[in-house]
């Protein structure tokens, strides 16, 4: 295998004969977002130790910076290899000050949207922008429940696009809200602008999504409840949740260990499952019940992945969070149906997977994906187009998407649109395609995986 950038930005990637290795995962995108936030409201010293250390996460860590937290970033040898710890000292929520500048998201929508209900508890004018591309992630699902909570919120184009203006107002209002479409980043930013209101407030879901917030908050001393909810409670949905959390307590700081990210091992699960010859090992990955759908759906199509549980206590990781080693191995892959409720559970694995699909016998059906349209890209698009152009059949019903099976796949020229999550794809689709297979704009990877085609380097030498 050989992978070579070159000064317009594109990678070469080529098959590789077998694919072997252990590797461990960046932290967890989700939860360094979410320790750090929490690290810069609790007043003292926090330690996050294993981070993720993408661009998303230095946006966040400097928007930390910028509001009064002093955030240091570390790197750290390990038995497993180098990582980065952060050290957070915080003078906590009562003495973060107003920043003298925009803060910059850069490429991160969880930055935008739960720095959002911060702020919005918080007494003084805050400006939240970002990128190109986060300019055009749309933000009316945030403004309208902040300004319910008493915030003055808007922004440009009919208040539907960054950048995004707050002006605090404590205390907050507490709500009761239904969000009208799952989204853990929504679901967050109320839960933290109501750590701010005079009371309960609650979150209600159609299916629940990740609990990274509601698992840290308690672990820092917050009252947060979760309930699933009868038909007769929620409008006849199944599976319907509701979230409460109390305002008004004081956040303890704690000591955190990030799991490594089930989004980056995604890649290599689907790598292992759909190359000839792979048998790969991951250390220490998130299994959280609300994020592992990928595992879970990838075996439902027949992936070999073994699980060995690993320590899921406090002490271990702050809140509790289950990891485990996952171990793939080359194997023979069916079409399956994913309905709206799987795409909620597994949204950021949607590209990868569809590269599964590619390689299985039979169809698989994605259905009610249209959330996938307003992430860095829209994905519904960039994924098919890109799969299109390795020579598989796609087809694209209105947020619906039709992956027909059981075809190899040929090099070709496809473009990441700047979405870490298609570059990747895109990558891994090389490892199996006959001839080379181009990515464009590769670097992108290091939104959320700055080692990734090291680790390729690494599994195919």
């Amino acid at each position: 295998m050989a992978t070579m950038t070159t000064p317009s930005d594109a990678a070469v990637i080529a098959p590789a004969a077998r694919l072997r290795g252990e590797l461990q995962l960046p932290g967890d995108k989700s939860i360094s977002h979410r320790a750090l936030m929490l690290a810069t409201l609790a007043a003292g010293e926090s330690r996050i130790s294993g981070s993720g250390d993408g661009a998303d996460v230095r946006s966040t860590a400097a928007i930390c910076r910028a509001l009064g937290a002093n955030v240091e970033r570390l790197d750290v040898d390990r038995a497993g290899g180098p990582t980065v710890d952060y050290r957070v000292v915080s003078p906590g929520v009562d003495g973060l000050t107003e920043p003298a500048a925009d803060l910059d998201c850069g490429n991160s929508g969880t930055s935008l949207r739960l720095f959002a209900g911060i702020v919005a508890g918080l007494a003084f004018r805050t400006v939240l922008d970002g990128d190109d591309s986060l300019r055009r992630r749309p933000v009316a699902r945030i403004i309208e429940p902040l300004r319910a909570m008493g915030a003055t919120v808007h922004a440009r184009v009919d208040d539907s696009l960054p950048p995004l203006t707050v002006i605090g107002r404590p205390p907050l209002d507490p709500v009761d809200r239904w969000t009208p479409v799952p989204s853990a980043q929504v679901k967050s930013a109320i839960l933290l602008a109501g750590l701010r209101a005079g009371g309960s407030t609650t979150v209600r879901e159609a299916v629940a999504t990740r609990d990274h917030t509601e698992r840290m908050l308690r672990a820092r001393g917050i009252a947060v409840r979760s309930e699933r909810l009868a038909a007769s409670d929620a409008d006849g949905r199944e599976g319907a949740v509701a979230v409460t959390i109390e305002g008004g307590r004081t956040m303890t700081a704690i000591d955190e260990r990030v799991p490594g990210d089930v989004s980056a091992a995604a890649f290599w699960l689907v790598a292992g499952a759909i190359h000839p010859d792979a048998d790969l090992v991951l250390r220490g990955v998130g299994v959280n019940p609300t994020r592992r759908a990928v595992i879970d759906l990838l075996r439902a199509m027949g992936a070999d992945i073994d699980e060995t549980p690993g320590a899921a206590t406090a002490a271990d990781n702050g809140a509790g969070e289950p990891i485990a080693d996952l171990h793939v191995r080359s194997s023979g892959l069916r079409g399956i149906d994913l309905g709206p409720a799987d795409v909620s559970a597994a949204i950021d694995e949607i590209p990868i997977l569809c590269l599964a699909a590619t390689q299985a016998s039979g169809t698989t059906t994605i259905r009610g994906a249209g959330e996938l349209r307003h992430k860095e890209s829209d994905r519904i698009a960039g994924v098919a187009d890109g799969l299109r152009a390795l020579g598989t059949a796609v087809e694209v019903e209105g947020d619906d998407l039709v992956i027909h099976g059981g075809r190899p796949l040929s090099g070709g020229i496809t473009d990441s649109l700047d979405d870490h999550r298609l570059a990747m794809t895109f990558a891994i689709a090389g490892l199996i395609a006959s001839g080379e297979t181009t990515v464009l704009r590769p670097s992108s990877a290091s939104i959320s995986y700055p080692g990734f085609f090291d680790d390729i380097g690494r599994v195919t030498s």
